[in-house]
């Protein structure tokens, strides 16, 4: 069962930029992981395991002033966070092993126990997990359930890239979201943790019908990465089985919780699909 987990953070004192990357969000949430269950933090610590999880970058809370509005997330920082300023960091789990592992912490939340990113101590003080209003990023929904409401009628889809976004061919990377690398890419993620396998889906008849993306590098001490942002619309046109129309649509609808692309366990790829 996929979670889109929202924590919500209030910094004791101002965040570096340099400690915002997704390099070290990733080690904090392993210091998550591994505060309830250090055999499994030390797994996921390993550059081969099954890394069954997605992170967003660090966010400034939406009605905090300053703060940006809208579908795309802020995945740099040029300036520290200030201390006192209400921040919210996303976090998907895509099986229930890793979900029941985390139970205790969640469970367990002590909001005056400090939590480390750099320098400076964080308190989480609420973790959301259910559909919010003013909160589009927290869900959870089973794959049966994903499967069962996803529409066999719908033949459009909008998707949002809220964060650099890139994807792999061959030995390099490329930022054109084509219809075989975005669910390509959702679909080999829906069918290792989903147990509902799609073998046959119809990629060939989606079609993108709007665009509206840009490229942005991002890059700190020691790499560089180029990815797409914006939007994408696509179309399922031709004759469509129903049930490949439905299997198009939930794995639309998993993308909130898989991302799509590379390197979701460190901020990228993070991407939803949009109501019209």
């Amino acid at each position: 069962m996929p979670h889109s987990l929202v924590l919500n953070l209030l910094p004791q004192s101002p965040i570096p930029p340099q400690y915002l990357t997704g390099r070290h969000l990733h080690a904090l949430f392993l210091t998550l992981v591994s505060s309830v269950d250090k055999t499994l933090g030390d797994r996921l610590h390993d550059s081969d395991a099954d890394k069954a999880f997605t992170l967003s970058p660090l966010q400034i809370d939406s009605h905090f002033k300053g703060s940006k509005r809208g579908s795309q997330l802020q995945y740099s920082h040029q300036q520290p966070i200030p201390a006192e300023t209400p921040c919210w960091w996303r976090i998907s789990l895509l099986d229930d092993t890793l979900f029941s592992k985390l139970t205790q912490l969640w469970l367990n939340l002590n909001p005056n126990h400090p939590w480390h990113l750099g320098p400076a101590d964080l308190y989480i003080t609420t973790i959301q997990g259910t559909p919010q209003s003013t909160q589009p990023w927290a869900n959870a929904c089973s794959y049966a359930q994903l499967y069962e409401q996803a529409s066999d009628r719908e033949t459009t889809i909008r998707l949002t890239f809220s964060t650099p976004t890139a994807f792999r061919q061959g030995k390099f990377d490329t930022t054109l979201p084509t219809r075989e690398c975005v669910f390509n890419s959702l679909l080999t993620r829906w069918n290792k943790y989903s147990g509902i396998d799609f073998t046959d889906i119809a990629i060939e008849s989606i079609f993108p019908s709007f665009i509206n993306i840009h490229t942005e590098i991002l890059a700190d001490s020691r790499s560089k990465f180029i990815g797409l942002l914006g939007e994408i619309s696509y179309r399922l046109l031709g004759e469509v089985e129903p049930m490949q129309i439905k299997q198009i649509n939930a794995l639309s609808d998993f993308a909130l919780y898989a991302g799509v692309g590379r390197k979701t366990t460190m901020g990228m790829g993070i991407t939803r699909r949009l109501s019209y």
